[in-house]
């Protein structure tokens, strides 16, 4: 049985039992939602021109949160990212988490970028599936894991690969074109958080799997709107009859209060503007060569090549004391330190913008050159 006839399966079950759930429209009177004290349509909120629906804290998408809104995001996001279908949810960590602990079942097999964020295995651990931990970007190790699962030639279950587009504390890029063709080869389905690279990869910014033509050969992409799009939520982009097991069976969505739709008129002002921006894009890629340039002329190593510049410094003090000269010299640096990453790796984590003045870029690279020298080696 495949992946998808599995879900068609389960939702054709439910249909038999008439427990097939689809998002709906408040229409009467409110008897559903938890707005108890009936703030959601205050005349106060009604006078300010929104929506008796603009307040959040009324219910779940499945009650009475859903919202005529939130239909037109996700046509307009699936239309940007060529997809199917896509699925709003509240947050990147709730997306992935609620993602793979629906979709992923015990037996199942899952190969994972070591590195991969907290609520990837957050929700590999939630699924109770099989886990394979790969190197970082280590095609070898990721072909040996598949190559020995593929051999035990087991129909009944599935394999999936899970990794981020643009790793947010070394900031490097997964090798997206060669992991699609073996998980082709070993017929594993690709999933890919898009955190960290939505808005700033491709022609129209919709991100480095798009940028590089596989769309068609991943299951699934997250993608946050609190990063580069400053807007609240996530959402999920693939096939529709994900969408159909997300909404009824994934429990990330089911018992979460929506988004409020205001969010949602914020996300189709934004689309555009993100669409359009290839100036920014292009800004911020040449920002980031400009800063990391500097670094290495000065001899300083950073990690990967995009615009989170990460300066390892090993210990906890060292961090913490260059990044107390940096935010005394006026930039906000912060230290990053385990559990968010490894022990003897801790490091500042420099997020270079696209409006970031290249004088500012210049100063910034002086601050750090002299942050990491004066702190003990």
């Amino acid at each position: 049985m495949s992946l998808f006839d599995r879900w068609t399966t389960a939702l054709d079950g439910l249909r038999k039992l008439d427990r097939f759930r689809t998002l709906r429209l408040p229409v009467g009177h409110d008897f559903t939602s938890n707005d108890y004290l009936g703030y959601g349509s205050h005349p106060r909120i009604e006078d300010a021109g929104t929506s008796a629906f603009s307040r959040s804290g009324i219910a779940s998408r499945l009650l009475r949160g859903h919202h005529a809104v939130w239909e037109q995001v996700e046509a307009a996001l699936a239309q940007w990212h060529g997809a199917e279908s896509v699925q709003m949810m509240t947050s990147g960590y709730v997306a992935n988490e609620g993602l793979l602990a629906t979709i992923c079942e015990p037996g199942d097999w899952v190969a994972y970028d070591e590195l991969s964020h907290a609520c990837i295995a957050e929700g590999l651990r939630s699924a109770k599936c099989r886990r394979y931990s790969f190197r970082h970007n280590d095609l070898a190790h990721l072909e040996e894991g598949l190559a020995a699962e593929a051999a035990k030639n087991d129909p009944q279950r599935a394999r999936f690969v899970v990794t981020e587009s643009l790793f947010s504390m070394d900031g490097d890029l997964a090798p997206l074109p060669a992991m699609a063709d073996l998980c082709k080869r070993y017929s594993a389905y690709l999933i890919v958080d898009e955190a960290h690279s939505t808005g700033c990869y491709g022609e129209n910014g919709s991100g480095y799997v798009d940028a590089c033509g596989l769309r068609g050969q991943v299951l699934a992409t997250m993608h946050t709107g609190g990063k580069a799009l400053g807007v609240p939520g996530a959402y999920l982009a693939g096939p529709r009859l994900l969408k159909d097991y997300l909404i009824n069976r994934c429990r990330h969505l089911i018992f979460t209060t929506a988004l409020p739709p205001e969010c949602g008129r914020w996300w189709l002002e934004m689309l555009p503007q993100v669409q359009a921006d290839t100036a920014g894009r292009t800004q911020l890629h040449a920002n980031t060569a400009l800063f990391r340039n500097a670094l290495t002329a000065a001899g300083v190593a950073t990690l990967g090549s995009e615009y989170v510049v990460p300066v390892v410094l090993g210990d906890d003090g060292p961090a913490v004391t260059a990044a107390q000269k940096l935010q005394e010299a006026g930039f906000d640096v912060r230290a990053i330190r385990p559990p968010s990453v490894a022990p003897g790796t801790s490091r500042l984590r420099i997020s270079i913008h696209a409006n970031h003045s290249p004088t500012l870029i210049q100063e910034l690279a002086t601050a750090t050159v002299a942050a990491v020298r004066a702190v003990p080696s």
